[in-house]
């Protein structure tokens, strides 16, 4: 089970540290500008995996790509940056499955359809921050870093009554370690992805069954499933899809279960007698 030391065990990191365990692991890496991408699982491999540097830049960050590789859940989330006629049917597939999704939001988005956004948040979606105007948070002063993101959680607040949840997903998962200890001050949880395809070209759609087949072919445990609301693909294949995710093991959860302190999830415990 790969190590995810959470705020609560850095006594037992320190105590590691300080008996030398761990002074060539890639738990030291920085971030340097990161452009997010993970191959596709290979043969024989349970889970895709992107090194161990990046695996560790990730854990050691507030950050998540992936859930437990023992535990047969998936987690849905949507970038949405703009709105084309397809979200609608997609949480209507939602809703007829009862299947929770993690929405990222652009101030665009929200702009342009609060009654989108209110929908979201009846139907018991988490919704998270995609930044206010979408810039590559590796090129911003940390100023501009803050005020995206308030901006984006004061729209959202003003529409719908309640807080962002604190989700953040980089424009286009671009990355770099300023960044990340940014959005940790900002309490924020930064979330990436472990299974993607090309779905967001509109003008570039190949139906229903070439999105089912692009999810179905990399599907794994513990997938973070990054889709684009744009995609009429995905709007047409989603009830299909959600179906044959189930048929074939998988369970639908709420994101939020990956950081329940409850819940063993890519962690390990120490114990010190």
């Amino acid at each position: 089970m790969l190590i995810n030391l959470k705020k609560k065990s850095l006594k037992y990191f320190n105590l590691l540290l300080a008996a030398g365990l761990l002074i060539n692991s890639p738990v030291f890496a920085k971030a340097k500008d990161v452009s997010w991408g993970i191959p596709r699982k290979k043969a024989g491999e349970v889970q895709p995996y992107p090194g161990a540097t990046y695996d560790a830049i990730i854990r050691e960050n507030d950050a998540y790509y992936i859930g437990d590789s023992e535990d047969n859940a998936v987690y849905l989330t949507f970038d949405c940056g703009y709105e084309n006629g397809n979200l609608p049917k997609i949480l209507d597939a939602l809703r007829d499955a009862d299947v929770p999704a993690l929405f990222f939001l652009t101030g665009h988005f929200m702009e342009e359809e609060p009654e989108l956004v209110m929908r979201m948040v009846n139907e018991g979606h988490l919704v998270g921050n995609h930044t206010y105007d979408h810039p590559n948070l590796t090129t911003v002063s940390q100023e501009r870093f803050f005020d995206e993101l308030k901006k984006a959680e004061e729209k959202f607040h003003e529409i719908t009554g309640v807080e962002m949840d604190k989700y953040l997903r980089p424009p286009e998962g671009r990355f770099n370690q300023e960044m990340l200890d940014w959005a940790r001050e900002a309490g924020y949880y930064t979330i990436l992805w472990s299974l993607a395809y090309v779905d967001w070209h509109v003008d570039k759609q190949k139906g229903a069954t070439h999105a089912h087949d692009q999810v179905m072919d990399r599907l794994h445990p513990g997938a973070i499933i990054l889709l684009h609301s744009t995609s009429s693909d995905n709007a047409d294949a989603m009830a299909d899809l959600v179906l044959s995710i189930r048929e074939a093991g998988y369970e639908f959860r709420s994101l939020k279960y990956l950081m329940m302190d409850d819940v063993l999830e890519n962690s390990i415990n120490i114990e010190i007698e």
